[in-house]
């Protein structure tokens, strides 16, 4: 009974983080912040979702872990690819 009530509540903080990074998009701030800002709260809600389903199913494990760490790599590869593209303005010679 603990556990549901602790997996429901952890992909619903999941989803509360995805249109929170999403409410940033209408802001006025540069395309790079709202992009960290999506970025971060999209791999925070994600993950958040995945360890709900963890404790929901927990014989998945392998393959949950697995998409935890395959989100916290390419997220945060994505992120050094962005800045270094905008850090020069394009320019890369």
């Amino acid at each position: 009974m603990m556990i549901n009530v602790f997996s429901y509540t952890c992909i619903g903080v999941g989803i509360v983080f995805w249109f929170w990074g999403t409410s940033h998009l209408l802001g006025k701030r540069s395309v790079l912040f709202k992009l960290h800002s999506l970025s971060v709260a999209d791999t925070l809600g994600s993950m958040s979702i995945i360890v709900g389903l963890l404790l929901k199913i927990p014989s998945e494990w392998p393959l949950l872990i697995l998409a935890i760490i395959s989100l916290a790599i390419w997220n945060t590869m994505l992120g050094y690819v962005l800045a270094y593209c905008s850090s020069s303005g394009g320019n890369h010679e």
